[in-house]
């Protein structure tokens, strides 16, 4: 059986964790030994679109891990992975490591911590954590996986199969970079309104009947991000616009994860998703200025709590 190691425990990790070990043996690496006691002795529970109980090796030491693991999924947060690329630096050698994180350059700060092959992923998939051991598995949307460096399409096709086999959806893709800017695209203007306003994602993003509605701005947005990939030389895998308005007719009142850091005023991962998109229309000097306002009043918000 494969020997899978999920390095981060939050609501993503968690998710994946528990459907794998459907399939594979699972290690999870926590940052707390108290969470990967929890994990050890009651399993990992998931609500939600799923009801059971997966059982799961868990440590907060990586000299824990299994050595002889074939894949490694880092699905801690963008603010959290240099910190976790360096716990993993010199182990895991015989793995393939994939990123998912939200935004650009995950890839390249894993990469400066070692030569494992990579993949890289984006997940639409949500779910809420509560407790060290139960989440709850809320929006059954797909991972997209692409070959980053010393992988092939092919490998990523198995790593997809394999998440399918623990029953979660996903997609493998010859280059991610298409789905991965619809998806740049998207955070950055969803969560960055969001932050601002702090509306979940909810009907108001897609509403543009009347002068004032939000959705005159957050299309807005998109275009000026949609005019950045394109200069890039990106064809985008989905309108943004669209995933947008398809996201708030589910009924799902989602709180994007940028509300929920500066509502607990935690660092949020506006560099790796507002701040990459910005420094792209830079580098490529396409004008943004809705995009560019966003940023630096996120930025601002952020600060009025971190300094």
């Amino acid at each position: 059986m494969t020997s899978v190691v999920v390095a981060g425990a939050g609501s993503i990790g968690s998710l994946l964790a528990a459907h794998l070990a459907r399939v594979a043996d699972v290690t999870v690496l926590t940052r707390r030994e108290e969470h990967a006691a929890a994990l050890r002795e009651q399993g990992l529970r998931v609500s939600g679109r799923g009801d059971f109980t997966a059982g799961v090796g868990a440590t907060a030491d990586p000299a824990g891990l299994p050595q002889d693991a074939e894949l490694a999924i880092l699905a801690c947060k963008g603010t959290d992975l240099a910190p976790l690329a360096g716990r993993l630096e010199g182990m895991l050698p015989g793995a393939t490591v994939m990123t998912i994180q939200n935004g650009l350059g995950a890839e390249g700060i894993v990469a400066a911590h070692g030569e494992w092959p990579l993949l890289s992923a984006v997940t639409f998939m949500s779910g809420t954590r509560h407790g060290d051991a139960h989440v709850e598995y809320v929006l059954d949307t797909p991972t997209w996986i692409g070959p980053y460096r010393g992988t092939t399409e092919e490998e990523a096709r198995r790593v997809a199969e394999l998440i399918e086999a623990g029953g979660l959806k996903a997609q493998a893709f010859p280059d991610l970079r298409p789905a991965q800017w619809s998806k740049l695209i998207f955070n950055a203007t969803v969560n960055g309104v969001a932050a601002l306003t702090a509306l979940p994602h909810d009907f108001h993003f897609a509403e543009t009947e009347n002068r004032p509605d939000l959705g005159h701005l957050v299309r807005d947005l998109v275009d000026e991000g949609k005019a950045v990939a394109a200069a890039a030389g990106v064809e985008l895998h989905d309108d943004p616009w669209e995933m947008n308005v398809l996201a708030t007719q589910r009924g799902h009142r989602h709180f994007p994860s940028m509300l929920e850091d500066v509502e607990a005023r935690r660092p949020t991962e506006l560099e790796s998703i507002n701040g990459a998109l910005v420094r792209e229309a830079v580098r490529l000097d396409v004008p943004v200025p809705l995009q560019t306002a966003v940023y630096r009043l996120v930025r601002a918000r952020e600060a009025s709590y971190s300094e």
